[in-house]
């Protein structure tokens, strides 16, 4: 497969299953009916790939303008935490609008989704590698 190819495969992918499992465990967090949390998915999906191309263009800005090159752990871990903590902030009114909850309920569920995502990221790219091998870069 081409890397072009395996890259649109994979975000495809990886968001269809995303947005259809990120759904159910709020379903299940919330109780709110499967309609309005997969419509929430779906929009928080949206906002997610937004504020990912924002967020990601002003930290390669950022990070251009650094004298120390390269991804170091601590980097990494600044970059997911700045991240996840945005797009938290964005989507945390919305959560509790959507499903009619107070701030402290719909950032229960921002927690219990980002803890979700965390291992879905990780199991869904362990899969992906094991059905269509390992992308070039890694090998």
């Amino acid at each position: 497969m081409s890397p072009v190819a395996r890259k649109i495969t994979y975000a495809v992918a990886f968001e269809t299953l995303g947005i259809l499992m990120g759904a159910l465990v709020l379903r299940l967090f919330s109780g709110a009916p499967a309609e309005q949390t997969l419509a929430l998915s779906v929009i928080g999906a949206a906002i997610a790939l937004i504020w990912s191309y924002m967020f990601n263009s002003a930290f390669e800005s950022w990070e251009a303008r650094q004298t120390v090159r390269g991804r170091s752990f601590l980097r990494r871990a600044a970059h997911a935490l700045l991240f996840e903590g945005g797009l938290t902030v964005i989507l945390l009114p919305l959560t509790a609008w959507f499903l009619a909850v107070g701030l402290a309920t719909a950032l229960a569920y921002e927690i219990g989704l980002i803890l979700f995502y965390l291992g879905y990221a990780w199991v869904f790219t362990w899969a992906f590698d094991r059905l269509f091998g390992l992308p070039a870069s890694a090998c």
